[in-house]
């Protein structure tokens, strides 16, 4: 396989690619040669993006869709059979976080749509793909440290990027035989409207770059490199694992 880190002749998919880490993940898929697709819940959003990109000379299908809602993603995943065809790659990035607090404090409901996006979203998204796509193809989940240290104010979060580090390692079993890889990307603090309640609040952001190597946070650019990479066949033996991208934060 090539050590060369580049996505020229595959198709990608990336959901939540409207801002964030997954509009900077689509963006540099598409500079790596991709064609794009890309998915969230407001058309207004994802056409601006999918312009952007096409300025810039690449190639970008925006398709507005909620993965939290299966019907949703059946109908994604025919249109994107009609229109690209097979795809190569899928970046499970779409999630919410509707509750800051004490875990003990959350609503049912909002328990319920942080797990139906950031979970079960994830998963439908996954078994559609794995119905169309074929060996050499890569799945990337966007996890979080939130979900490999504990959560203060995050807990339910946590729980369910948690969720998503598990069902990575479960799913690089179970789909190894067919040529899938499943790899997972757990970014520390992002500089994202996300993340706007830690990054804006001086106390807690300064609790979180305090406890780095490079005492900052991220820039949502500063994660897409490591999904190419995943994405890419330059990482062809690379399955199960789960990159973390924190600025060292974990390291302490």
């Amino acid at each position: 396989m090539s050590s060369t880190i580049t996505l020229e002749g595959k198709a990608v998919l990336i959901t939540g690619s409207s801002r964030g880490i997954g509009e900077a993940i689509a963006r540099a898929c598409a500079a790596a040669g991709a064609s794009v697709v890309l998915a969230s819940r407001k058309q207004d959003g994802l056409d601006a993006v999918a312009e952007e990109i096409r300025a810039d000379g690449g190639t970008a299908l925006p398709i507005a869709c909620h993965v939290g809602h299966a019907d949703q993603v059946e109908a994604l995943f025919r249109r994107i059979a009609d229109d690209v065809g097979p795809l190569h790659g899928l970046v499970n990035n779409a999630a919410t976080n509707p509750y800051f607090g004490p875990m003990l404090g959350i609503t049912e409901a909002a328990f319920d749509k942080t797990f139906e996006v950031n979970v079960k979203g994830y998963l439908n998204t996954t078994k559609a793909f794995a119905l169309h796509a074929g060996p050499g193809a890569a799945i990337v989940n966007i996890a979080s440290v939130a979900g490999m240290r504990a959560a203060p104010l995050q807990g339910v979060y946590g729980m369910t990027k948690a969720s998503v580090i598990s069902m990575t390692q479960s799913l690089s079993v179970e789909l190894g035989q067919a040529g899938i890889r499943v790899n997972a990307i757990a970014p520390g603090l992002v500089d994202t409207r996300f993340a706007a309640a830690l990054v804006a609040d001086e106390a807690l952001r300064s609790h979180f770059t305090g406890r780095t190597g490079l005492g900052r946070h991220a820039q949502p650019e500063e994660i897409a490199g490591a999904a190419v990479y995943l994405l890419s066949d330059a990482s062809s033996y690379t399955t199960g694992a789960t990159l973390v991208v924190d600025g060292g934060m974990t390291a302490t």
